[in-house]
């Protein structure tokens, strides 16, 4: 089968996992699959941070959270506020709040973006509420265009033949590629790691893989180094939550030491990234320090008996010199 354009490549349930209502944000709670889909309405700010805070969908879904509740905001203060710094100011509050959800998020990068919007449509004296959420809704298509042509550029790095080891991916992204490759005629085989203590990788990565048609492999997290000596691996491609001016990145906690197993093996290690200058290095990256319960929890029950602690950097960094595959780039801005 030949796809000659972008929109007949078949959407991964996690590729745009927000919309938004008359009412409220809906989010597909991310914390709920594979064993039932569940959506999760934010009718307000609060609950818009709350859903961020408690993962239930991850990084470029928690983007389209942080944009929908500029939306949903936005058309329920049109008609109780009239002045336009007013309504400035109501977006001040709402960027302040969720740019405080999770430090290690660029957050800042879209809520300033869209009270830039805010502030453009006072001096140009535009009808506020039209003008910003026009920009926030151009803006979003255009994200989906960039996304679903990084989609056929990631099948374009996959040959035939391949075993990719992925970990963390962006959503949707590699499983749409990995249809698109199908569609292709190529034969590719993908191994995704639990991904802990979450489990991402092995309730989602794995289920949107097979969901997609791929034929995909679960592996334990810290069995990356015997899979690489065995040479059961060719090619590793993960996403990026935070990258920096100088090409390092951070992304799920596990993926630097995986970058430096592929260094060693001479695997080609590619990143999915949004390129950003506003960090200059890895050094500079504010890492999330999750809460224990997240390490000595799991489906609501204790599972470490005892009085231990627990420590849980939700991110770690990746230095740009084990991008030794390179970086597959997105320009959202």
């Amino acid at each position: 089968m030949s796809v000659d354009r972008l929109d007949q490549i078949k959407e991964s349930p996690l590729f745009w996992p927000v919309r938004l209502s008359r009412n409220a944000v809906i989010i597909l709670d991310e914390t709920s699959l594979p064993a039932k889909t569940v959506y999760i309405k934010a009718k307000d700010v609060k609950e818009a941070v709350k859903a961020i805070r408690q993962m239930k969908t991850r990084a470029f879904g928690q983007f389209l959270v942080v944009l929908n509740t500029f939306l949903l905001e936005l058309d329920k203060a049109g008609s109780k506020y009239k002045q336009s710094e007013q309504l400035l100011s109501l977006l001040e509050d709402i960027a302040e709040k969720i740019e405080n959800s999770r430090p290690t998020f660029p957050f800042k990068e879209v809520t300033s973006m869209c009270l830039g919007w805010g502030m453009q449509a006072i001096k140009q004296d535009e009808d506020f509420v039209e003008f910003v959420s026009m920009r926030i809704l151009g803006y979003m298509e255009a994200i989906r265009q960039r996304r679903l042509d990084r989609v056929r550029r990631i099948a374009d790095v996959i040959e035939d033949g391949d075993k990719v080891l992925t970990h963390c991916n962006v959503s949707g992204e590699l499983a749409m590629a990995a249809w698109l490759c199908s569609q292709q005629g190529k034969l590719v085989h993908y191994f995704a790691t639990e991904t802990r203590p979450y489990m991402q990788g092995a309730k989602l990565t794995c289920w949107e893989l097979k969901k997609m048609g791929a034929d995909v492999t679960l592996v334990a997290d810290n069995a990356i180094g015997s899979l690489m000596a065995d040479g059961l691996v060719n090619k590793v491609i993960v996403g990026s939550d935070r990258s920096c001016a100088n090409g390092d990145f951070a992304n799920k906690i596990g993926t630097y030491q995986i970058a430096v197993l592929a260094k060693e093996f001479s695997i080609p290690f590619y990143a999915l990234i949004q390129p950003s200058n506003r960090i200059p290095s890895g050094n500079d990256i504010p890492v999330e320090i999750r809460p224990a319960d997240e390490l000595l929890r799991f489906g609501g029950r204790k599972i470490v008996r005892g009085n231990v602690d627990a420590f849980y950097p939700a991110f770690d960094v990746v230095p740009r010199k084990y991008l030794t595959g390179g970086s597959i780039e997105i320009e959202v801005g």
